[in-house]
């Protein structure tokens, strides 16, 4: 009964967020832009198209180098 008891709890908060992912799924899209603003369509942020090329290409440099040294360390490469 005890293992029932602290079942209850872990079922309806599991229940509750099904519901609610399941209630924000099934929202429409956004209204569109009111009239006169100023395009003729809807167009773009401003500055939304940064490259991560370069950045993306340092952090796995960083994590390779970081791998190296704790393999290192760890005395796998050593004799």
């Amino acid at each position: 009964m005890k293992r029932i008891m602290k079942l209850i709890p872990v079922l309806v908060v599991s229940l509750l967020l099904t519901f609610m992912v399941q209630e924000t799924s099934a929202q429409g899209p956004p209204p569109p832009p009111p009239d006169g603003h100023g395009a003729t369509g809807n167009q773009p942020p401003t500055g939304g198209n940064a490259p991560i090329g370069s950045g993306m290409a340092i952090l796995l440099v960083l994590g390779a180098a970081y791998a190296g040294k704790k393999a290192y360390d760890a005395q796998v490469f050593r004799d």
